[in-house]
Formats: C-alpha cells, structure tokens, sequence
C-alpha cells in the first residue's frame, strides 16, 4: 500500500496532527471531534490497518477503561493497584480517565463506549445524575460503577459502606469523652457528601447529642480546600474538642490549620479521617481513619468485569465492602497500640460491638 493513504495523508485529509491519528487509530483516549474526524477521513481515503481491521472483526480492543475524579487521590490509587493486576493477568490493558469529578466529562466517557475504543469500563463518579443512568442503560459495554447507584439500575456496582463507617468514628470520639464533634464535608450534591452528611447528623442523635448547623462546614474533597474549611468553622465556633472529616485529605488539611493554630491533637482537638489512605499512617500524628476498603472494592470491580467480558450472563450484581475504624494518634496520642490506650467505650457502651483495629493490626 505505498501508493494508498497512510496516517500522514489521513491527519492533512483531518486537519488534525499525525500524533492525534495515531492515537485514534491505536484505540487510545481522545477527544469525540477529534475521533469522529479522523475515522471519517481514514473511511474516505480507504484507509484500514491490519489491526484496526481485526479489532472491527473481533469487535475487541483488549483494553479497559477506568475513570475516577482525581488521579492524584490515594483512596483511587488503592483501587488502580488492584484494578491493574487482575485485568493484566486476563490480557487487558488499562486506559485511566481523570474527570476531575466534571459531570459532562463523565458523559463524554460514557458517551465514548460507543466508538468500541474499550471493551469495559470501571467507573467511580461522586455525582450520579439522570444523564448518566441513561448512558448506562443504553451502554453496549459492560460498565461496573464503584460508588452509590440508585436502586434498580441495572449495573455491576460495588459500594462502600460510608453511613456505617461514620458511625464507627463517631461512636469512637464519644467514647473519648468528646461532646463537641464537628463535622468537615465535601459537596452535598455528592453521593459520598450526601451519605457522609447524612450519617454524621444520625449518629449524633442516636447518641443523645443535639445537630448544630454551627459544627457542620461544607468545602471540596482536597487537602487545600479542607484546610480553608477548618479554618472557618473554628473561627465560628473555637470550642469544637473533635473532627469527623469526610475523607483523609480534609483531614490532613484540618491538621495543618490546627498545628498552625497551636491547637494539640488530639489533647485539645481529636480528628478522624475517611479512606484509611496510605497518608494516614504517615501523617503526623498519624492519622485516626475510616478504612472504606478501596483496595478491596477495586478488587471486587475489576472482577465483576472481567466476569463480564469473559461472557458472564447474569443479572447485575451488588457487593457491598464494610468498613473498619484505624485508631491512631490523633484521637489515641501517640500511646495507642495493642498494649496502650486504645480510647474506646467499655462493652455495652457507645461503639459496642463495633469493629477497631489499631494501626499495628491488633483489635482494639
């Protein structure tokens, strides 16, 4: 085929560059324009290569997609080192999408299944709206979400469980003797914001402690944005004694403005964390977090798929992945440990048969 069309002749026919036509023609990520242009240049030039052509007949890529809202978050990091091993033992290669959580993103990767450029996808959105349930109702490639979907959509989906993994760190301050617990948020629009929010009001009435809309303050998912969050709610209201963060950066960031603040942790300020991250145990003090088992939920994704696309027909399935409470020093002081104070009720107090283990492995 000297004579016939080549990439170069389908990027000049495209108006787009050589590198964009390889990436199209390769099944890599790229823009919906950019595809829709380059297939229809390469389909008026006559142009098929080999492999596209048995991909076209085999109707597999051998390549999965995982998008999530943050590539730099370690709670997905957790997942992708589980997620990568499982699909690359099977002969699948792993494309990774960061969305940066932008619904329209989202939609455009699921939009994008259609173009057959992955033979899966793995997806963990933090908002779940209508037009992704249509997208995923009408998906022709299996698609297994990690995160809350309404019930009744019919997808794989592996959850965590968020609601009780709050009241586990609640139930822990209050055995501490902490009264003042405040609340530190993401987007309430989110489903992790919504259900973390949620559950921190529960667990508060349940243990016969008022709501204050004064302890709750909303920010972002981010280390940065946590720290502006803390900062204003201990200007309006100094006397908090705790911290339910909704995942470890707001932690972190809630540490950084205590320490700046001269405030102790946690002999003037307990703070627990969410995620139980690999940042958790190297902060300092190291951090009292909610394990919401990330590794394991990529794990549990990444097989449902694969059951998927080795021909499993069946109806979708629903794995839930239950939560444990890591006590560290920033609610135990740096004593904590199997043969220290662990900070927790006495049996039949608040926390009874609620499942600790302290950083070192050991039940508490």
């Amino acid at each position: 085929m000297a004579d016939g069309p080549t990439i170069n002749t389908i990027a000049e026919r495209a108006g787009v560059s050589i590198a964009s036509v390889s990436r199209v023609l390769n099944g890599l990520p790229t823009r919906q324009e950019t595809v829709r242009k380059v297939m229809a240049a390469a389909d008026e030039l006559g142009y098929v290569r080999n492999a596209v052509a048995r991909s076209l007949k085999s109707r597999r890529t051998h390549q999965v997609a995982f998008a999530m809202a943050d590539v730099g978050n370690p709670a997905y990091l957790a997942m992708l080192r589980q997620i990568q091993p499982v699909l690359k033992a099977a002969g699948y290669r792993l494309v990774l999408h960061s969305t940066d959580a932008v619904v329209a993103d989202e939609i455009d990767v699921l939009h994008s299944l259609g173009e057959r450029y992955v033979d899966g996808l793995i997806m963990s959105p933090l908002r779940v709206t209508e037009a992704h349930l249509e997208m995923l109702a009408a998906a022709r490639t299996p698609v297994v979400i990690i995160g809350q979907v309404p019930e009744g959509t019919r997808v794989d989906n592996v959850r965590a469980d968020s609601r009780t993994g709050v009241r586990l760190a609640i139930d822990h301050l209050y055995a501490l003797g902490r009264r003042r617990i405040a609340m530190v948020n993401g987007p309430l629009d989110t489903v992790p914001g919504a259900a973390r929010g949620a559950a921190y009001r529960e667990a508060l009435l349940d243990l016969g402690l008022p709501y204050d809309e004064n302890l709750v303050q909303i920010g972002d998912f981010y280390r940065a944005e946590g720290g502006r969050a803390v900062a204003e709610l201990l200007a309006r209201v100094p006397d908090v004694d705790a911290l339910m963060c909704a995942n470890d950066l707001i932690a972190l960031g809630a540490l950084d403005v205590l320490r700046a603040a001269g405030r102790r942790v946690p002999e003037d300020v307990a703070v627990v964390g969410m995620d139980d991250t690999d940042l958790a145990a190297a902060s300092w003090p190291s951090l009292t977090s909610v394990s919401l088992g990330s590794a394991e939920r990529g794990k549990a994704a990444a097989e449902l798929l694969l059951e998927r696309l080795q021909g499993g027909d069946r109806e979708p399935r629903l794995v839930t992945v239950p939560p444990e409470l890591v006590i560290r020093a920033s609610t135990a002081g740096e004593q904590s440990g199997p043969a220290g104070p662990s900070g927790l009720s006495k049996p039949g107090g608040p926390g009874a048969g609620c499942e600790h283990r302290t950083d070192e492995g050991g039940k508490a």
